[in-house]
């Protein structure tokens, strides 16, 4: 066997000692041993590793080989204003620092780059309050709450803070058969959710893309494959396990601690952090999932086209939309995706057909399919963003000629490289305004650009399509001011937030995400 520093010979204990300095001064917490010899390896597991515990121990501490070493080059790593040396016990084995080698696979999320100068890990509901009250311990430095990183507005990571990543919290369990209520804790995926329901013929509308943590989605709203037909996430919530930023369990729901129910249906992200999710889920078995490309070249009219076939067509329908800004003399192009929750072929058909005529067909593929086909479209790599996102949303109604018209004048600027509008009808207009802290019931549909500050993105979208707009979706919006605050919450919602948030935080311990308390624009 050797090291980097020549032959390591002689016995078991000399064998530690002479590893012990990769250790103790180095950080080192694995060794390879590289060889054939069965005898060599049988020796070195029964009686090096042993020897080397019991020196480890002997040099730094009995508690030492159960805790996590680290050299001085990563200790010079860590960032100011975070007290390390008081990282809770319960946590301190898993928490990730810029020094250690994981720091690369938690430090950004699925578009932002980030740097925080702490990632802790909780594995429960108390390893959670231990690291609320490490967070309330350090008031002065960024806090980010992490499901599982995907969220469009990145502020699951940050420069400097600390990021609580709830990503090994992730099971899912079936409460009660009859009544289909399931627990499911925040660090799941939706992707991970549908193949547990699928066996009972089940599924719960939760975005479109799989690899979304269950934790941001279900405190935001949840605009889905399903929407139009079963609502919002949030609208199949039946009661959450909240910690509170005073380190607090409460449950919520609509008989306890109602208030804090409503908030975290629509503005959780400023209330506390949600541990585990009670959710009425929906029968749900084969569907078609219909996927589209047209010719966009008259985008205006295409757009009308669309957005009536959608607000038109049987609640069974949910459709969203990708528009491609044309380019190198290729035309506009719209990518239309749809679920009908049908699994007869003419009644698909009934439902498509609609649209045939709105522009020349270029492409197509319907097929029929489960809503975990579709949701299982992500993989399981781990997030390595860099810069700063740049994301605009708003809610609209039925599209008008003008805001088409104005759509198009958005997409020929080259202002976004990605344009989306999700259908957000239907059932959730069901459900009162003021029943959730997600108070726009009445919209149709939700925009999405995306692009940069180069593009000037945001202000582009400002002057065209921003007037048009009635409200806005959170989890989509990257820039914060009173505007997007106020866009997002209407004034009465608005207020009702910031007294429920000046009871349960009044420190303002959850700030990082577009802060409702009194006097901040976000």
């Amino acid at each position: 066997m050797r090291t980097h520093g020549g032959a390591v010979e002689g016995t078991p204990a000399d064998w530690a000692e002479q590893l012990l300095p990769f250790v103790v001064e180095d950080g080192a917490d694995t060794f390879i041993l590289a060889g054939d010899d069965p005898t060599n390896m049988q020796r070195f597991i029964e009686e090096v590793a042993p020897a080397l515990r019991e020196a480890v121990e002997r040099e730094i501490g009995p508690d030492a080989s159960a805790g996590v070493i680290r050299s001085s080059a990563a200790l010079a790593k860590r960032r100011g204003g975070i007290d390390y040396d008081a990282v809770p016990a319960s946590l301190a084995a898993s928490a990730i620092e810029p020094g250690d080698a994981k720091f690369a696979r938690v430090r950004s999320t699925y578009l932002r780059g980030g740097d925080p100068g702490i990632v802790l890990q909780p594995t429960s509901t108390a390893e959670v309050v231990d690291a609320v009250a490490f967070a309330r311990a350090n008031p002065d430095v960024p806090l980010g709450i992490r499901s599982a990183g995907h969220g469009i507005s990145g502020r699951s990571t940050n420069d400097g803070g600390i990021v609580i990543d709830l990503s090994r919290m992730h099971a899912i369990d079936v409460l009660d058969e009859a009544s289909r209520l399931v627990r499911i804790e925040p660090g799941a995926r939706w992707k991970d959710v549908a193949a547990a329901l699928e066996p009972h013929g089940w599924a719960l509308s939760s975005g479109d893309y799989g690899g979304v943590g269950v934790g941001g989605l279900a405190t935001a709203g949840g605009i889905g494959w399903l929407v139009r037909e079963h609502g919002l996430t949030i609208d199949h919530l039946r009661a959450v396990e909240l910690v509170l930023a005073d380190g607090s369990v409460v449950r919520a729901s609509a008989d306890e601690r109602p208030d804090l129910f409503w908030a975290v249906r629509g503005a959780g992200a400023n209330i506390g952090i949600v541990t585990a999710f009670e959710f009425e889920v929906d029968e749900v078995g084969t569907v078609a999932f219909a996927q589209l490309t047209f010719d966009a070249s008259d985008t205006e009219g295409f757009l009308v086209a669309w957005s009536d076939w959608v607000v038109d067509a049987p609640r069974d329908l949910t459709s969203f939309l990708i528009v491609q800004p044309g380019g190198g003399g290729r035309p506009p192009i719209a990518h239309v995706m749809a679920v009908v929750d049908s699994d007869d072929a003419d009644t698909v058909l009934a439902r498509l057909q609609p649209l045939a005529d709105a522009a020349p067909l270029v492409g197509q593929d319907v097929r029929l399919t489960s809503y975990r086909g579709i949701i299982s479209n992500s993989s399981d790599g781990t997030h390595g963003a860099e810069g700063e996102p740049l994301s605009r949303t708003g809610l609209i109604g039925r599209f008008t000629p003008g805001f088409a018209r104005d759509v198009a004048r958005f997409l020929a600027s080259g202002a976004s490289h990605f344009f989306q509008v999700r259908a957000a009808g239907g059932a959730v207009h069901d459900v009162p305004a003021d029943a959730t802290a997600y108070a726009h019931r009445d919209a149709e549909f939700s925009v999405v650009a995306m692009g940069t500050r180069a593009r000037r993105t945001s202000e582009t979208w400002d002057e065209l399509l921003a007037p048009h707009m009635t409200g806005s979706y959170l989890s989509f919006e990257t820039e914060v001011g009173p505007a997007q605050l106020e866009a997002a919450f209407p004034p009465a919602t608005l207020e009702r937030l910031r007294r429920i948030k000046a009871e349960v935080d009044p420190g303002n311990l959850f700030r990082d995400n577009a802060n409702v308390a009194e006097g901040v624009g976000a």
